[in-house]
């Protein structure tokens, strides 16, 4: 195997580890002729979807996107998913707690990375009382992994109340959307 082959496979498998992700062997069962993807059992489409992930999930909260112009929609492939609340709501829903349950089945299986919760509100009612409500949204999910054993340093909040919408339609609809926790999967802490 060449250098450079040897040096791409590395730098890949520690960027999956550095994000939680255990998906590649050591260097060393790539020095001795075998893939790093084979070693682990995972094809090479799967590791290059799975280091896309990582890189699309790292620091792309909904601030960066918004920076950036882009949409703060949850990219599809995340394994972290989004959940939603009823109007001048913050109490968690059984399709928002079964999603947060398979939340806390990644985050225990991938113990490094961090998680920020973005809590989200709609338009209607005042930029402190939003700012408040999302506040609470974020709280309410954390306060659940935490209960269902996911390390409380771990995860991080975040209220943007109104300020950063995915939809601006004026309907309810549209409305329901922007009422959402996101979840923004962080680098680990150094030495983690």
């Amino acid at each position: 195997m060449n250098n450079n082959l040897l040096n791409a496979l590395m730098f890949a498998c520690a960027s999956l580890a550095a994000a939680g992700l255990t998906a590649c062997s050591s260097a060393e069962s790539a020095k001795t002729g075998g893939s790093a993807a084979q070693a682990s059992g995972m094809s090479e489409s799967n590791r290059k979807a799975a280091s896309s992930q990582v890189r699309q999930a790292q620091s792309q909260s909904s601030l960066d996107a918004l920076r950036r112009g882009e949409s703060g929609k949850t990219p599809a492939g995340s394994p972290l998913k989004e959940i939603y609340f009823d109007f001048d709501r913050y109490d968690l829903s059984g399709d928002a707690r079964a999603t947060l349950r398979h939340a806390g089945d990644w985050l225990r299986s991938n113990p490094a990375p961090r998680v920020e919760i973005e809590g989200h509100c709609d338009e209607r009612g005042t930029n402190e009382y939003n700012l408040a409500l999302g506040a609470k949204r974020a709280q309410a999910a954390k306060d659940y992994l935490v209960s269902l054993g996911v390390a409380s340093e771990r995860l991080s909040t975040i209220s943007y109340g109104e300020e950063i919408p995915v939809c601006r339609e004026n309907s309810e609809t549209c409305w329901q959307r922007n009422r959402r926790d996101r979840f923004v999967v962080l680098a680990p802490k150094p030495g983690v």
